[in-house]
């Protein structure tokens, strides 16, 4: 609105010269319309480089190389089953007995049924040692395995639907490991804006710190097949209650208002599930 208005002042003065007055005094009249033309032109120039430039950070390297853990090129599969309410299977324990066997390099983090969030959801966690060459190793492994084969027949007459994910672990967060308990897990999936994995792990790597001191954190990753721009992060926590209170204490702590502040404009969509382990769950 301000631009027209100044526009039509312009047109209006641009064939104006300077008057002079009877008193001998000059007014100089200001030749707007070349301003607002240059303007226009700035503006339009802008606009029109800004389709093609873009002004990026050099890198030599892949975002998931620079956030991944590289000491132990670890591959994780997260499962999403949506489940009749009568699941688990009886025999269930079929899961477990492939994260013992050391022919297979794969274990069973944990396996969880959703408890508020999805209902009827099963969550499951593997973790391949020796990344995407272990994942294709089991995989034929497992269609060698009748136990196996006999137990997916009978799974897939409790199944509605399923997803799973290919992900890496954040290199600032602990590697999950089996733990006592009772416990109730809580997992949170972000759905970033693309291209801004490094910032959030920027953050994060700073935010974790404040996330350690009462042992909750579990494990951070980030997907690289399935749906992209994804993060989960899992913890660990008693009860309702204990979980209540340890992220009110978190405000507490300096930093960590700051990190939330700065992550959140990150996020497209978020997601809370709060889970129970399953009796077969190594993660107890």
């Amino acid at each position: 609105m301000a631009t027209r208005v100044l526009q039509r002042v312009g047109n209006g003065l641009k064939h104006t010269k300077n008057v002079f007055q009877g008193n001998g005094q000059v007014t100089v009249v200001v030749r707007l319309d070349f301003y607002l033309n240059a303007s226009n032109r700035f503006r339009e120039d802008s606009w029109f480089k800004s389709l093609f430039v873009r002004k990026v950070d050099p890198r030599k390297d892949a975002h998931s190389h620079l956030l991944a853990k590289k000491e132990d090129n670890n591959l994780y599969k997260i499962q999403f089953h949506n489940v009749k309410p009568e699941y688990p299977l009886p025999y269930e324990d079929v899961l477990p007995s492939i994260h013992a066997d050391p022919e297979y390099p794969c274990e069973l983090v944990g396996t969880w049924n959703t408890w508020y969030g999805d209902q009827d959801q099963a969550v499951h966690l593997w973790r391949y040692r020796g990344g995407y060459p272990a994942l294709t190793e089991v995989m034929n492994k497992l269609r060698q395995n009748k136990e196996f084969t006999d137990y997916r027949k009978e799974r897939g007459k409790m199944l509605l639907s399923r997803r799973n994910q290919l992900l890496l672990e954040f290199s600032f967060w602990n590697e999950p490991v089996p733990r006592s308990g009772p416990n109730i897990y809580e997992l949170r999936s972000y759905q970033l804006r693309p291209g801004t994995m490094i910032e959030w792990g920027n953050y994060w790597a700073r935010a974790i710190e404040i996330r350690q001191q009462n042992h909750e954190a579990v494990g951070g990753f980030f997907s690289q097949i399935g749906s992209l721009y994804q993060v989960h992060h899992l913890w660990a926590y008693k009860d309702l209650q204990s979980r209540e209170d340890i992220r009110n204490a978190a405000w507490q702590r300096e930093g960590w208002d700051e990190v939330v502040y700065y992550t959140v404009p990150l996020i497209q969509h978020m997601e809370s599930r709060i889970m129970i382990p399953m009796k077969s769950s190594p993660t107890k």
